[in-house]
């Protein structure tokens, strides 16, 4: 029978350390050994080198056999029903061989069933009190109030349980540098308390281990590798066939036993502490010589580890909790302030609670190109120019930082008063407000020189001896202390606040200025009206008589009367003829923008024959056609409508060449605002009234002029009017939500269209 073992020889140092496939080592621990069963046949594939120091059998008797070879018949059958259910590593299976009990934890791995077998230490099964363990446990939860000391009561109550000389609990941070935050030890030993370890003491492929099984022993630094051996056949099985993941005796790195040697270590037992799939820390407990815990002991300590874990999110979120309410409650009274005094910049900005709203030493308010200081704060120049910085690098996503350096060039200057800033942007070019923190001066106790952990030598890269973990102090300066949660929620939500607040200054102080606006906007309109009425009366009254007098003197038969001051009178008849029209028009303009706006329920086709009769003569003289529509009932303003149908046909028969009989059609769709242009409404359905002509047309160019007061595009001695037409149907239409729009072309006619909204 040939056997071969499947021992990783990879080559390990510093170098590739974090590539180390530590869970396929190929290799046990001594105290214990293992077999690999094949979960089909029950073969036994694997066996470790020591199984003849446990059950006086060599690896070549067992390798090929099944169980049933090895153990009692009925122990062989139980672990069949045992394996074939889920199996619960809390309760291990027991083997015995020559009266000897062996506690066999299981785990599968591929096809491979893991047997990990071990002694009882003194043959006893020794389960572990667990209501004793538990009533503890509630007892120091409701004697502790914050999770430091909770960690401090777990350590002891932890080293009581295991009996190892110090017991730590390691919390790592975002770097998984592990702090020691809690310790309970041997009187004698130097305490590791408040140091702290670089994260390369941990590899990420260790932390990925931790994850997956809460649980490592050690109970020798100085043990042999046990080889894992298995038939050399056709298989190739190889280290990679079994993985010892999940392994209680699967055997370490060799770089993290020098790591342990330097520092004096003999046993250890490491508990996961994990938060969301996370690792948090460890429980880590060290012995100075070799131990072995039992089984049940070891699920004890997990306990504690797992009592722990489910106090870790609470406790953090309970003194967050605390720090939260104060916060709240600063910022709850500063946004009264704030809510309640349109001065809170002049005021308030000195107020106490804006700086206790995230616990800063100092605050300051850039607004208007105006400081606005509280607390600790650099000096204004330095201020401005922070102000500045931050609004063109930070402007739309803010900045909160504990370290100001790392963003800011010139933060060495500022950082005693200004170390950590929070910072948002207001309405304004820099304007903005932050709150500062000062530098607080730390001195983190490494365990050892974290930059030089390692050292060359002929080799290459190893650890450091055993001076490498002696204190190393490194002070951190322009850091302040970091910012919560809850404080940065809070300074968030106090400057959406002061945002709203300018914003609703700017405004008030906006309609303000405009209700003044509005105020002598209304005195001109009111003075306008009366001068435009008194003026448009008081002027129709004389030119009436001008009127008059012209064609009495044109009426009487004076042969004292020359030609030339006959044509005199009739010319000075005719101009005030026109500015009689002139003042009718703007009195008709003035009407249609200011008059009371009265609807009513009007069928259109009765207002546009109003319009026809009215324009009979001019129909009939210029043998005038006019085809129409049925038209709609729409609530309208009568008087207004006439008067825009009548400027429109008229306009059509006027500016008609002459000799040409006009022809004008009135046609009605319904067409939606998005259809018509911008300003319209575009969910809204309109109806589109066209006033089609054959006449004179006009350029392109004059399509929106035309509406404009006073505009002609013809010469008044050939086509008379005042120019106010147009402008009066452009208002009329603007009373009423409509529109309305002019296409024409010079010497082919025009389309006026009315558009008036379907419904009110």
């Amino acid at each position: 029978m040939n056997i071969k073992d499947i021992v990783n020889r990879d080559l390990v140092n510093l170098t590739n350390c974090e590539s180390e496939p530590i869970h396929i080592p190929g290799s046990i621990q001594p105290h214990g050994f293992m077999l690999g069963v094949n979960s089909q046949t029950y073969l036994i594939d694997f066996c470790s080198e020591n199984s003849g120091s446990y059950i006086e059998l060599a690896p070549q008797a067992i390798l090929g056999k099944t169980l049933s070879d090895i153990f009692p018949a009925q122990e062989a059958e139980d672990f069949k029903n045992y394996a074939s259910k889920a199996i619960d590593s809390a309760k291990p299976f027991v083997f015995s061989f020559n009266e000897v009990p062996y506690n066999t934890t299981v785990h599968k791995s591929n096809e491979t069933l893991v047997l990990e077998l071990e002694p009882f230490p003194d043959g006893t099964i020794n389960l572990p009190n667990l209501y004793n363990q538990t009533r503890t446990f509630v007892s120091i939860m409701e004697k502790t109030s914050y999770l430091h000391d909770l960690c401090q009561e777990i350590a002891a109550e932890t080293r009581a349980i295991t009996g190892y000389d110090r017991v730590m609990i390691y919390k790592f941070d975002s770097e998984y540098n592990g702090d020691v935050i809690a310790e309970s030890k041997r009187e004698d030993l130097v305490s590791f308390a408040g140091q702290k370890y670089p994260h390369t003491d941990i590899p990420v492929q260790a932390r990925e281990l931790y994850i997956r099984n809460p649980l490592r022993m050690i109970a020798d630094i100085n043990y042999k590798p046990v080889p894992i051996l298995t038939l050399d056949d056709a298989s190739e099985k190889t280290n990679k066939s079994l993985d010892l993941s999940l392994s209680i005796l699967r055997s370490v790195s060799p770089i993290h036993i020098e790591y342990l040697k330097n520092m004096g270590v003999g046993a250890t037992l490491t508990i996961s502490l994990l938060q969301n799939q996370k690792l948090w820390g460890l429980v880590a407990c060290h012995h100075y010589s070799a131990k072995t815990l039992p089984h049940y002991t070891r699920l004890s300590a997990l306990l504690q580890g797992h009592f722990l874990t489910s106090q870790i999110s609470v406790r953090e979120v309970a003194e967050e909790f605390e720090v939260t309410q104060n916060v709240d409650r600063s910022l709850t009274e500063m946004l009264a302030n704030l809510h309640e005094n349109n001065q809170f910049f002049e005021e308030y900005h000195s107020s106490d609670e804006l700086l206790k709203l995230a616990n800063a030493s100092g605050a300051a308010i850039f607004y208007n190109n105006k400081l606005y200081k509280n607390g600790i704060t650099p000096v204004d120049e330095q201020l401005v120019k922070l102000f500045h910085f931050l609004a063109d690098n930070y402007k739309s996503q803010g900045l909160a930082t504990h370290s100001l350096s790392d963003q800011y060039p010139d933060a060495h200057a500022i950082s005693q008063q200004a170390a950590g800033v929070v910072y948002h942007a207001l309405p304004g070019h820099a304007d903005g407000i932050i709150w500062m923190r000062q530098e607080k001066v730390e001195t983190i106790n490494w365990a050892g020189n974290p930059d030089k952990a390692v050292l060359p030598n002929e080799e290459g890269l190893r650890l450091s001896p055993r001076k490498s973990f002696e204190r190393w102090m490194e002070v951190v300066k322009n850091q302040s202390a970091p910012w919560r949660k809850s404080e940065l929620h809070a300074a968030s939500g106090f400057a959406y606040a002061l945002q709203k607040h300018i914003n609703y200054r700017v405004i008030q102080t906006q309609e303000d200025a405009n209700r003044a606006l509005n105020e002598e906007l209304k005195t001109a309109n009111q003075e306008l009206a009366n001068l435009n009425w008194i003026s448009t009366h008081d002027l129709k009254e004389p030119l009436r008589k001008i009127q008059i007098f012209a064609s009495k003197v044109l009426d009487r038969e004076d042969p004292d009367l020359s030609a030339q001051v006959k044509d005199s009178v009739e010319r000075m008849r005719i101009a005030a003829e026109k500015m009689q029209n002139l003042i009718e028009d703007i009195l008709a303009y003035s009407k249609a923008g200011n008059s009371e706006k009265v609807f009513e329920e009007i069928d259109l086709n009765a207002v546009l024959n109003n319009v026809l009769r009215e324009l009979r003569e001019n129909i009939e003289e210029r043998n005038a056609s006019i085809e129409t529509q049925e038209l709609p009932t729409l609530k309208v303003i009568p008087f207004q409508i006439h008067q825009l149908f009548l400027n429109l046909i008229s306009n059509a028969i006027k500016f008609t060449e002459s000799g040409k009989n006009p022809e004008i059609s009135v046609k009605l769709s319904v067409v939606k605002g998005s259809d018509i242009n911008d300003i319209i409404s575009p969910q809204k359905d309109f109806y589109s009234i066209a006033f089609e002509d054959n006449g004179i047309g006009f350029e392109k160019e004059y399509e929106h002029r035309i509406f404009d007061v006073f505009q002609r595009l013809h010469p008044a001695h050939k086509y008379p009017g005042t120019g106010i037409g147009l402008a009066i149907c452009k208002k009329i239409a603007e009373n009423h939500k409509g529109f309305i729009t002019a296409n024409s072309e010079l010497g082919k006619g025009s389309v006026f269209t009315l558009f008036l909204p379907v419904t009110r």
